[in-house]
């Protein structure tokens, strides 16, 4: 059923644009000084910034986090409940447009990695991949079954579905609600659902680093996202008493930061939640971006918005390369090692831009994930063949 007060969000949003943009770089800047050995030469003239990059780039994650929620429940507004059959559908079409362009990075990051690792023996290296892991990795299992993952930061296209599917199984909850004749309505029981869920993960189960494999341990960071959302529609739907809403959800989100703070301090958490508040209290023409002249450095945030998951799932690929290189000219000058990440930057920029234009802005179907299925299995076959060692 259509809801008949939460709209979806129409055209681009500026603020989210910007979010998804600088997190984009963050996370790369981070990879890049969390794996080396470029970032070991450039840490000895700029400690402070190798070593913020290293502890808190990666807080970048939870922007990614709160705005895949907030965009989540826009996306599912149309839909009061789910069942089985609609769900299944959704989740499928969120798997292929998740795997299809992660299986041609794949591919590509492993074919490089054997082409340096004779002459570039670091620790940054995955191992050579045999068959099981390239089948988790198809199917997103990999750091589940506790493999060793073939590039870095691919954890999150993993936690990112399986938000979706509890996002998914939420609305399938309250479709059987529905069904068994509850008294309340759908709208308040699927906020409900994902405000139970957001709290017992801030307030339990990331509480546990053993978790952090699954999306229990991130639903509280994508729960505020869609807690944001669901917020922001009520209190601009001009029914009676939305003001006072608006206000009991504000007291309602510091109340869930509170006592996780209280609970345990953590700068994600801190993180998320400003970035939630942020997504909820801001004006409309600040998510419109009406509120700014269209200019060359708009046109950049749009665009690196549009292209950040492809560019975040080529980047490693490309470090590794630009690494190998500087490494076996110029292993222990400054300079170079500085170009060198520089350097990494933009091509992971390029890389990414040629996969979103030949990959991911294509349609996702059956058929297309069969071809980079085929593709990413060649590369595992010929990276074997390479190294028929491993």
């Amino acid at each position: 059923m259509v809801s008949t007060f939460a709209k979806r969000p129409s055209g681009r949003s500026f603020l989210i644009d910007a979010i998804k943009a600088s997190g984009c770089l963050l996370i790369v800047l981070h990879h890049m000084a969390f794996y080396g050995p470029m970032s070991d030469v450039v840490a000895v003239a700029w400690p402070a910034v190798l070593d913020w990059l290293y502890d808190h780039g990666r807080l970048a994650v939870q922007f990614f986090l709160v705005c895949a929620g907030f965009l989540t429940a826009g996306s599912l507004a149309r839909y009061e409940a789910l069942d089985l059959s609609e769900a299944l559908k959704l989740a499928w079409q969120r798997y292929l447009r998740l795997a299809i362009p992660l299986l041609a990075a794949l591919s590509f990051t492993v074919l490089v990695t054997e082409w340096v690792r004779p002459d570039f023996d670091h620790a940054s290296l995955s191992a050579t991949p045999d068959w099981g892991q390239a089948l988790a990795h198809m199917l997103l299992l990999q750091h589940v079954l506790d493999m060793e993952a073939l590039s870095a930061g691919i954890w999150y296209v993993a936690i990112d579905f399986q938000l979706y599917a509890m996002t998914l199984f939420s609305l399938m909850l309250v479709k059987a609600c529905r069904s068994a004749h509850a008294v309340h309505s759908a709208r308040t029981l699927r906020w409900g659902l994902w405000l139970c869920l957001t709290c017992t993960s801030l307030w339990g189960w990331n509480l546990h680093a053993g978790l952090d494999n699954h999306g229990v341990y991130f639903f509280g960071s994508y729960g505020l996202g869609l807690l944001a959302w669901e917020a922001r529609q009520h209190a601009s739907s001009g029914m009676p008493g939305a003001p006072n809403q608006r206000w009991l959800a504000w007291a309602l989100m510091l109340v869930i930061g509170a006592v996780a703070w209280w609970l345990e301090p953590r700068l994600r958490i801190a993180t998320a939640l400003g970035v939630a508040c942020l997504l909820m209290g801001v004006p409309a023409a600040w998510l419109s971006g009406d509120f700014i002249r269209s200019s060359w450095w708009v046109q950049a945030v749009h665009w690196l918005s549009t292209v950040s998951y492809s560019v975040f799932l080529i980047h490693f690929g490309v470090t590794v390369v630009v690494s190998a290189g500087v490494s076996a000219v110029w292993p222990d000058v400054l300079w170079a090692n500085t170009l060198g990440m520089l350097l990494a930057l933009l091509l992971s920029l390029v890389g990414g831009a040629l996969l979103y234009r030949l990959v991911e802005r294509q349609s996702a179907t059956l058929w297309r994930w069969w071809l980079w299925a085929g593709v990413f299995k060649a590369s595992v076959a010929l990276a074997l063949f390479m190294n028929p060692a491993a």
